[in-house]
């Protein structure tokens, strides 16, 4: 794992998580487990895998169990260490192992740009890497390496796109891209945010995965609030992606959207299935059940 000391990773995790309640009426949305670890431990050990050791949380309220999660606990670890269970005692120090981790609170929520805006103080004149919470990426389909190898060759803002159907692309933000000699490589010229079907620029949807330079500050200083009221990140790329311009990563591999209820169940089993301890037993008993439906 190459260390990239001058890159920071941004979270925003100040959501409230509706689509998930009562479940989130206590515990916030990227706590909620995906089979025996919580959403964003699954995001923050992609930051430290790609060489970043330095992770800002962005929180809202009721978001105390996040910052929990992440600290010592020594009275479980001695407990562990006293009955000998060593494999869930790696499992609870490497939660609290991972990096460097802090934490901002948003204050009021104005969206994703106001989330980024308030991680200012925190990340410096420096490129930063934002990750959601609610897109998994398959550790074994590295993305956010090859976004910040993008970022190292031209010193421009890079996005992470994934093809999806013409159905679900009112879903997504959706770029306007032109080719580059690399397949995998787009030049972003534009964006539409959630556009209809017949509307949008093409099928690349923006996923959430950034890797920014620090000019995106300035801009959000001065964007206006946009759809909901909000401060939108969108605008300010393509504020960028008209000036100093903008690439785009095209990931092909596994993804998993833990914020729609049965999308996150679907992840919760897709990774599941993979794993050594459980797939033994889940997919001969996956094949009865689908065969019983």
């Amino acid at each position: 794992m190459s260390q990239r000391k001058r890159i920071k990773a941004v979270i925003p995790a100040a959501g409230l998580g509706t689509r998930f309640l009562p479940a989130t009426k206590a515990m916030p949305k990227e706590m909620l487990p995906v089979v025996d670890k919580p959403a964003i431990q699954y995001v923050v050990e992609e930051a430290v895998t790609a060489g970043i050791d330095d992770v800002l949380i962005i929180l809202g309220r009721n978001k105390n169990n996040i910052s929990n999660h992440f600290d010592a606990v020594p009275e479980l670890e001695s407990n562990l260490e006293k009955k000998g269970d060593l494999e869930k005692l790696d499992r609870v120090k490497k939660s609290s192992d991972l990096g460097d981790i802090h934490y901002l609170r948003q204050g009021e929520p104005k969206g994703l740009g106001h989330a980024v805006l308030r991680s200012r103080s925190h990340v410096g004149d420096t490129t930063f890497a934002v990750l959601l919470g609610d897109d998994l990426i398959d550790a074994r389909d590295p993305l956010l390496d090859r976004m910040l190898d993008q970022n190292e060759a031209t010193g421009l803002t890079v996005v992470a796109l994934m093809e999806v159907s013409p159905e679900q692309i009112h879903m997504y933000g959706a770029a306007a891209v032109e080719p580059t000699d690399d397949p995998d490589i787009v030049k972003v010229t534009g964006l539409v945010e959630k556009p209809k079907k017949e509307d949008a620029p093409s099928n690349y949807a923006i996923i959430g995965r950034y890797v920014l330079t620090p000019g995106v500050f300035d801009i959000l200083e001065r964007t206006e609030p946009g759809k909901g009221g909000e401060i939108q990140l969108t605008d300010a790329l393509q504020e960028l992606a008209e000036t100093d311009g903008v690439y785009g990563v095209i990931f092909r591999g596994r993804r998993y959207d833990t914020g729609d209820r049965a999308d996150y169940i679907k992840a919760i089993v897709q990774l599941a299935v993979d794993r050594d301890d459980l797939g033994v037993e889940l997919r001969p008993w996956l094949k009865d059940f689908a065969a019983g439906l």
